[in-house]
């Protein structure tokens, strides 16, 4: 990043914006260029100010964040990480606010106490950092392979009987829960293949995330359980803070194993899920990498490629972090924006 990148906190407490102040303090070229107590301060601090991101509560008094954020997001976009201690409850909250255009949220309620607060720096300054690392960094354009070089050219067929691909498996992180709310109510009633998602996501929003995609889809949409069976036109959704994996019985019939993980970064990984599903369906399989930080899903992908399956990731274009498509394009056949991924997949899978 070229000078320093400027952050708005919005928050009602003022013993939690002086303490998020501090927590940025180590990071090397970011600012805190002002503050606001309330929705309406932080509309005009951002026409003003023009920051780079803005740290802002969800519950306030007046025109609280999602109010605000959806006034940003008309007047001025800017890349907003939202900070409640009230997400864990309020999850249908944070959920809409991140398909209005919110990048990513902590619950600073998991800290326990106001004076805990600080226990969350760590993880604060990884995902500002990141944030304004990915907007900052300009990328490039996807290479264009050399003739013979790369994967074979993407030929997307319609499928020639229901059952030519049972599964697709779907990995996302920041802006993940937005491009869902896109991607799957544009699949057809009748799809004709299962679909396992790994959105990184902390527990206890998975489960209205899948609600609310359910209340929208010709599909079937729940929160994955250890032992659901995976059938046609049903989207499981991996719980988040729990790892997922695709298994095949004695009796040739797929469910997901569902467990507890504390051992691994993402949880639930993306590359967990795949290299399983690489494992237990091979070439009947379907691969996509959406949005998000890092490069979870690029081995997991790159293992299902090799099994013979189809991949598929987000293009830079569509992508709200480019970070997880990019880093897996390499095993992709091609990039698909998100306005046409539900089309592609339902013509490589077909209807039943």
């Amino acid at each position: 990043m070229s000078g320093s990148a400027r952050v708005l906190l919005v928050d009602d407490s003022a013993f939690v914006r002086r303490a998020t102040e501090r927590m940025l303090a180590p990071l090397a070229g970011v600012a805190v260029v002002g503050t606001a107590r309330d929705g309406e301060e932080a509309l005009a601090q951002v026409r003003a100010l023009r920051p780079d991101l803005v740290i802002m509560d969800v519950d306030m008094p007046g025109m609280d964040g999602l109010a605000a954020l959806e006034g940003i997001m008309r007047d001025c976009p800017t890349p907003v990480l939202l900070l409640s201690s009230h997400t864990q409850a309020g999850a249908e909250v944070t959920l809409r606010a991140l398909e209005a255009g919110a990048v990513d949220f902590m619950d600073k309620g998991g800290a326990g106490t106001s004076m805990d607060i600080h226990a969350l720096a760590p993880v604060l300054r990884e995902k500002v950092a990141a944030v304004l690392r990915a907007r900052a960094v300009p990328l490039p354009p996807p290479p264009v392979p050399a003739r013979g070089d790369g994967p074979a050219p993407f030929t997307p067929a319609p499928a020639v009987h229901a059952g030519r691909y049972q599964v697709v498996a779907i990995g996302s992180s920041t802006g993940g829960p937005r491009a869902l709310a896109e991607l799957i109510p544009a699949l057809p009633a009748g799809f004709a293949a299962a679909v396992v998602v790994a959105q990184h996501m902390p527990f206890g929003f998975t489960e209205t995330l899948a609600e609310r995609l359910d209340r929208r889809s010709a599909v079937r949409v729940a929160e994955a359980r250890d032992g659901d069976a995976v059938l046609p036109g049903t989207v499981l959704i991996a719980p988040g803070g729990r790892q997922i994996k695709v298994v095949r019985g004695a009796d040739g019939r797929l469910s997901v194993r569902v467990w507890d993980d504390r051992a691994s970064l993402h949880k639930p990984s993306v590359d967990v899920l795949f290299e399983s599903v690489a494992h237990a369906v091979g070439a009947a399989a379907v691969g996509v990498v959406l949005t998000g930080m890092g490069s979870d899903g690029a081995a997991g992908l790159a293992c299902m490629r090799a099994a013979g399956a189809r991949a598929l990731v987000e293009s830079a274009r569509t992508a709200v972090i480019n970070g997880m498509p990019a880093a897996a394009r390499g095993a992709a056949e091609r990039e698909v924006d998100l306005d046409e991924m539900a089309g592609v997949l339902a013509q490589l899978v077909g209807v039943a």
